[in-house]
This record gives C-alpha cells, structure tokens and sequence, in this order.
C-alpha cells in the first residue's frame, strides 16, 4: 500500500462528490483552454503581416476615408518602394450571414505588395487585370462554397448601393483562386477592381479607406511614417500611419478588449470552483478525522498525512484540468481548421499557464485541511464524533 494508491482510495471514497468536482474542474479549464487559444489567435493577427509593410489611414479612424488622390503624394515619399489602396466593402454572400471579407483594391500595385501572402499563376494574375469585375477569392473561400474558375457569383454589400441597379448587389466573374504562399496568409478574402467599385457606387467616390505602402527597408519605416503624416496635416484629412501589423490588431480591436474578456471570464469559473472545492476538501477531511487518529495511532508521520491530503486535492486538480487542456486543444484545431484562423491553438504558453495554475488551486484548496490534520492529535481526533 503505498502513498498513492492511500491517496486515490481517499479521493474517490464518495465516488459521486469526487466525480462532481472533476466534472466542475474539466468545465473550468476547458473554458481556459478555448479562450486562452482565442486569445492567442487574436494575439498572432498581423503575424503574416510584412516587416516592411506600413498602412496609412484617416486620423479620426479607419471608418473615414480619404482622398484617393493621396495616393500619388505617398508614392513620390522617399524610402517608398510601392503603395496601394483599398476599400472594405463589407461584402456577404446570398445572406446576410454569409458574410465575406471582400476588398475593392488597386489590382496591380495591390498584388504586388501581397505577392508574400498569396500565390496566384501569371494567367490568372492577367485575367484579373484585364476583367473590371474579375474577382479573386481565396482558397478557403472557394472550398467553403464550392466556387471555381469562370463562376458568375454575385456579391452584396451591406454598406453600399450600386447605383446602376438601385440595389446593394454586385456581379462578380471568378478568375483567380489565391493560394497561400505563407502559412498564416488568410485565404478568406476577396478581391476585386477599385475602379468598378468606384464608377458604380452612389457616395464614397474617389475615397480610399486605407493606403498600403512597401517601404524599401524596414530600417525606413518610423522616418517614411513621420513623412506620409507631416505630409497631410492640417489638411482637411490628416493621417496616422503605422506597421501593418499594428493596423490589422487595433482593426480586431474594435471587437473588445479580448484579454480582459478571457481574464474576467476564467477569473469568475476559477473563484466558483475555488470556493467549491476548498469547502469540499475541507469537509471530505473533517469526514475522515477518526482514520487520520487511527493513521497516526498507528506511527503515522504528521508530515507524512500533511503531504497526503495536500497531494489529494493537488490530484484532484490535475485529474479534472490534464484532460480538459486536451479537449481544448481539439476544439481549437477543429475551429481553426473550419474558420481558417491560423493562430487559433493552445500554445506551449499558455499550456504551461494552466498546469501552473492547476498547482495553484490545489495548493489552494489544499493547504488549509492539510495544516488541520497536520495540527490533529491523537485523542480530539478519536474522540470527536
């Protein structure tokens, strides 16, 4: 009979409480483990985003546009390499569910900016520059809705009207299926011409959302932004201009401040299964107050019962937890591979996170009913009822 085999006989001697906790701890570190993937995702949004890519938006916020025009100005800034523009169409297909990160851009400059993120074969390449309502669309995309090459889909924004119809639906033709040229490239996107959207919506006109420059050094990005903006001040549309990967981060961070969320949302289960295991401990000890007597009536060591109840609830924590991070990191490689979010996985981090804190909350919920048992004598402990 060794120590362990003491430890899970006394941990599953009221197997119902026992499996109730482990249910109670799973749920908890499940719902870590799934946001805590969640927040790794959001965290490695931009992690395909070019070292030397810079993108310059309205100063108000990106919801402003700016005059297309800018665009030439930008060009002509030393230290930039190349720059486009692009509009966000707010595009979903058939349903307003459906919906699809659809961009009107500047085809050509556009596609060589991102030719680090998606392959595309120089046929299909030139067949979107020669059709106005050619449209690109990504791998995923495609495979999501079965599209293929020389489909006529149309495409429905929920912001603007197309002016030559009276409704809010465009006609695109496919030509291009954009492959992934870098693992985190986001494939669920769409492209198509900026000058059809522009000659056909009813306000908007000659406006850019965002400019995109390549800068030719990284080295030059923090002098060719004070440039850009130093440029357009105390213009009727200012600017701010930032890393690439700065813009898609404060972008998703219209969202919510996902951190707080994780941590208000893990803080709360954590605090419920805290209180509810450490009263459990402690009654499941004070249950077993005459064996401990007997234990150490029969030469026992305190410190040897002290390591065994603490051991009890440190078990109890990594049974319910160990499985639960498993379960997690499943679901995340199920969502990340039906949504095409890259970074959406359970990290070594965050990992190592939530078996530190399994520790800590059978530490926790652990500690106080040891110290009682270590403190227990002989004879209050045989003679309490």
């Amino acid at each position: 009979m060794t120590d362990f085999s003491l430890i899970l006989a006394n941990l599953f001697s009221r197997k119902l409480r026992a499996i109730l906790m482990l249910v109670a701890i799973f749920f908890a570190f499940l719902i870590f483990g799934v946001l805590a993937g969640v927040q790794n995702g959001f965290n490695n949004i931009g992690g395909s985003a070019g070292e030397n890519r810079l993108v310059t938006i309205n100063k108000i916020n990106f919801t402003q546009p700016m005059p297309i025009s800018y665009i030439e100005r930008i060009r002509a800034v030393e230290g930039v390499a190349r720059a486009s523009y692009a509009n966000w169409f707010g595009g979903y297909y058939q349903e307003g569910r459906n919906q699809i990160v659809t961009f009107a851009i500047d085809p050509e400059f556009y596609m060589d900016i991102y030719a680090t993120d998606y392959k595309l074969s120089p046929d299909q390449r030139a067949a979107f520059l020669a059709d106005r309502s050619g449209l690109l669309v990504g791998q995923k995309l495609a495979e999501r809705w079965g599209w293929k090459l020389g489909d006529r889909i149309p495409l429905s924004s929920n912001i603007y009207t197309n002016k030559n119809t009276g409704k809010q639906t465009w006609d695109f033709t496919i030509v291009g299926i954009l492959e992934p040229a870098q693992e985190n490239a986001d494939t669920s996107v769409a492209f198509f011409h900026h000058a059809y959207f522009n000659e056909s919506v009813t306000f908007g006109r000659d406006t850019a959302g965002w400019i995109v420059i390549e800068t030719a050094d990284k080295a030059l990005n923090t002098d060719v932004s004070k440039r850009i903006d130093a440029m357009f001040a105390n213009s009727p549309a200012e600017t701010a201009t930032d890393t690439e990967k700065a813009f898609n981060q404060a972008f998703v961070g219209q969202l919510g401040n996902i951190t707080l969320i994780v941590t208000l949302v893990v803080g709360a289960a954590f605090a419920t299964i805290l209180m509810i295991v450490g009263n459990t401990m402690a009654m499941a000890v004070r249950e077993r107050t005459k064996e401990i007597g007997v234990m150490k009536t029969l030469g026992f060591p305190s410190g040897r019962i002290f390591k065994m109840v603490l051991g009890e609830s440190l078990l109890l924590a990594m049974l319910g937890g160990l499985p639960a991070l498993g379960v997690a990191a499943l679901l995340l490689e199920m969502m990340r591979k039906s949504v095409g979010f890259p970074g959406l996985a359970l990290t070594l981090d965050f990992t190592a996170l939530g078996i530190a804190i399994m520790l800590a909350l059978g530490l926790l919920t652990g500690i106080i009913p040891a110290w009682n048992a270590l403190r227990l004598n002989i004879v209050t402990a045989l003679g309490r009822q």
